[in-house]
């Protein structure tokens, strides 16, 4: 073991998110970077992805949607290196305006305190230095995403706070928050080309429910902290492929991902939101300042 691997082995990473692959899809590369440095890395997951668009033939061996999408999580944690997938038991919410957002136990539908009750306790029990979740906007307006973004930022002040959500556990304060980001630029880049090609940037996906007209024109959130996971881009992919049933997003879509990809140079951004910045800041470790 590396004199920096054995640093790593007393920290601790707590990412919370919504869905099965939000921990591929968004920021694998990072958490596979980290575990393969021996942090142990946790993921809070809040639903199962229950109304995940999932063609037929995925579905042999499988009763419903939810059992899939957890085995394709569990395959993909493997893969990543994970210490442990922990589930909130919410319902996926689907996307806005859908149907999906009104069941009694869709995420987006509950109390943001009830959630951060939840993610609270585990913040106390696994005890992260780091905890990592979605942007203010969920990354691209997904109603989960927003929702666990809500209820993380609020468990995050509530932890080391013994007066909060009492759960029999001593308070416990993190050190770090981060959210993911995309960088807007070449997301507004691709609108302009799709325009171009006559195609319309509003409705992108499988089911036309990804508007990126709406992310292009979102705030550029800061990106204090770039994590270079070369190292560990295979491993990513794998964890990726083990989501089989989410890969199909739509052809035109698939092309825009690739490319994302592609010019991200195989580096995930995070904005530092505590402690809080002022002015410039440009770190290469979650851990570091």
């Amino acid at each position: 073991m590396t004199e920096k691997q054995n640093d790593m082995t007393s920290k601790t990473i707590l990412a919370v998110l919504a869905h099965p692959d939000d921990e591929s899809f968004g920021m694998g590369g990072t958490l596979a970077y980290y575990a393969q440095q021996g942090v142990a890395v946790h993921l809070v997951c809040a639903t199962k992805g229950e109304v995940g668009v999932v063609s037929p033939e995925m579905m042999e061996g499988y009763k419903e949607v939810a059992e899939l999408r957890e085995a394709e999580l569990r395959c993909a944690a493997e893969v990543l290196g994970l210490e442990a997938v922990h589930f909130l038991g919410y319902r996926d919410s689907g996307m806005p305006g859908s149907e999906d957002n009104g069941h009694p136990n869709a995420l987006a539908a509950q109390p943001v305190d009830e959630v951060a009750a939840k993610v609270t306790h585990y913040i106390r029990k696994l005890r992260p230095q780091v905890v990592i979740t979605f942007d203010p906007v969920g990354g691209y307006h997904h109603p989960d995403h927003i929702a666990i973004h809500e209820a993380t930022v609020r468990a995050f002040y509530a932890a080391g706070d013994p007066d909060q959500f009492s759960d029999g556990l001593p308070p416990y304060q993190p050190e770090k928050l981060y959210y993911h980001i995309f960088p807007r630029r070449f997301i507004r880049w691709v609108v302009r080309a799709l325009r171009f090609l006559g195609k319309n940037p509003a409705k992108m996906g499988k089911n036309k429910d990804i508007d990126l007209q709406a992310l292009a024109e979102d705030e550029d959130y800061p990106s204090h902290v770039r994590i270079d996971y070369r190292t560990v881009e295979e491993r990513k992919q794998k964890a990726d492929a083990c989501h089989a049933s989410q890969l199909d997003m739509g052809s035109q879509t698939n092309i825009f991902f690739r490319l994302f990809q592609k010019f991200a140079s195989r580096r995930d951004h995070f904005m530092r939101a505590y402690p809080p910045v002022s002015g410039r800041l440009r770190l290469h470790d979650l851990f570091a300042g």
